[in-house]
């Protein structure tokens, strides 16, 4: 299989917003897919490398050679380019990494190119989902997708699940199975209303506190025990408290879902970035437990000796957990499912210093991997009205359009604004589309992929916290920020301060 085939299929499917043509392309190019190559072609198809990050940013990519004239690169052939440039490292592996890059790119045509930049530097978006993914696996090889979906949320990777059933049918899907020490995707939530629209679409429900943590999946095989992210990284030897609580478990082997954070005396929440931070380094200090030790909550159970317990409705995975876990290390959760007994729950989770609450209906299975409609989180919604300091040009679909706009607050002691983050959530076509025009017309300068403008625009952002960010001049970031709409009705005097955007910082820690 010829990298050309992916480059025109991603290309292809960046240019429609229709699912089921999306679905339909990808599944003809991976139809094409040898049984060792499939692997490598749904990774490159969702816009990842098999190998990870290879440490190949922009600067490493200015200077190309120019393209080829007639595509001659083989997938494999790429692949094992990547996995060489992985390994490079020590003196002299700037130089290497260069010939290596160039002797790829001299032989990429320029579609080929284009595509591999998107690759290499993690930002090729197409629109090719692990929904939309899925579904062109399961069309490839003539299977159900539910089936194909099962697999992969039990292997932890879509690209290894399409290899199986690409060459192999419906009879290899049945070798995945839930192994304990082997990751899952992680259940995923839908974002309700609010607490009364998610109790009708719930009925009886388990209301849950939403900690503002670090979801982590636990598992135990005998004595052997491991910990892994929601993004199925192994972080074992740097959450030792967690280890710590699951030895202490009367269980041979089980397998839970749960959120690890970092707690005051007082047992009210550290700031979110104080808890990420025993996550962001591989080499795990002994004194980072004592300064910001890990409160370990879980609130489900997916393997319990023996029994995969996934496919039960949730009560009965709620009922082991209770039999199982000591009450410290259980969500603190209530059946209910009347609005006024889960109200009073939200605001004691509040008050407390969480973000919410979940609500789950009690009748629904893990569906992993998904955000299935059975978990519904609840929290208050924090909006700031900001403004527009700069754009960058997008990627992918977005290409020629200003995306990921810079949002800045009002510095009420100088006038000016101070750049609190970016983001290029939230936008619809037609926005985007209107706010690449209006940015252009009100430009200063560029400097590179960024195009500064006049601070006149005014955009409401929803967000979910913010977080102390040396990254930035103020010292502050916000958190998951996405776009509401634009506030022609305000002018940039009544956007809100730096002051109040430090105040929320404040009130949170």
């Amino acid at each position: 299989m010829f990298l050309t085939e992916i480059a025109r299929a991603s290309a292809d499917v960046a240019a429609t917003s229709s699912r089921l043509a999306k679905v339909a392309r990808l599944a003809a190019c991976l139809e094409h897919a040898g049984p060792d190559e499939a692997a490598v072609a749904v990774a490159y198809l969702s816009g990842e490398l098999p190998q990870g990050s290879v440490g190949v940013g922009w600067a490493a990519l200015r200077e190309l050679p120019p393209p080829a004239g007639d595509p001659s690169l083989e997938l494999l052939e790429v692949d094992a380019a990547v996995s060489r440039l992985q390994t490079i490292s020590g003196k002299g592996s700037q130089a290497a990494r260069r010939r290596e890059l160039a002797a790829l790119f001299g032989r990429a045509t320029e579609l080929e190119q284009r595509f591999l930049v998107g690759l290499l530097v993690g930002e090729l978006r197409q629109g090719a989902l692990d929904g939309v993914m899925a579904d062109a696996v399961a069309k490839a090889a003539g299977l159900p997708a539910s089936e194909v979906r099962r697999a992969a949320m039990l292997a932890g990777s879509l690209s290894i699940v399409a290899g199986a059933a690409l060459s192999g049918g419906r009879q290899a899907l049945t070798a995945f199975r839930l192994t304990p020490l082997v990751p899952v995707k992680p259940m995923l939530a839908q974002t309700a209303d609010g607490l009364e629209s998610a109790l009708a679409r719930a009925g009886e429900a388990s209301v849950e506190w939403k900690l503002d943590g670090a979801r982590v999946q636990a598992h135990r095989q005998g004595a052997e025990i491991r910990v892994f992210t929601r993004n199925l990284a192994d972080i074992t030897d740097r959450v030792p408290e967690i280890v710590d609580a699951i030895r202490g478990l009367d269980t041979e082997a089980i397998v839970l879902d749960g959120e690890a954070i970092a707690l005051r005396e007082d047992g009210r929440p550290r700031p979110f970035q104080e808890t990420m931070s025993r996550f962001s380094s591989k080499q795990f200090p002994a004194s980072s437990r004592a300064g910001i030790p890990l409160s370990p909550f879980f609130f489900d159970c997916l393997h319990l000796d023996g029994q995969d317990l996934i496919d039960l409705p949730a009560r009965e995975r709620l009922t082991a957990l209770a039999r199982l876990l000591p009450p410290e290390l259980a969500v603190p959760r209530v059946e209910t499912g009347d609005p006024e007994v889960a109200q009073g729950y939200l605001d004691e989770a509040l008050a407390r210093g969480h973000e919410g609450v979940m609500v789950k209906a009690l009748d629904s299975p893990y569906a992993a991997g998904r955000r299935g409609a059975g978990w519904l989180k609840v929290k208050p919604a924090h909006t700031l009205d900001l403004v527009v300091l700069g754009a960058e040009w997008g990627h992918g679909r977005r290409r020629g359009k200003l995306s990921n706009i810079h949002l800045g607050a009002r510095d009420s002691a100088t006038g000016g604004f101070i750049m609190l983050g970016k983001t290029f959530k939230g936008m619809t076509d037609e926005m985007l589309a209107w706010q690449s025009a209006r940015l252009l017309q009100l430009e200063e300068r560029r400097e590179g992929n960024v195009v500064y403008v006049r601070p006149e625009l005014v955009v409401e952002v929803a967000f979910d916290g913010v977080q102390a960010s040396p990254r930035y001049p103020g010292g502050i970031a916000l958190r998951f920020a996405r776009v509401k709409g634009y506030r022609p009705d305000k002018s940039v005097d009544d956007a809100d301060s730096i002051e109040h955007v430090r105040a929320i910082h404040e009130r949170a820690g």
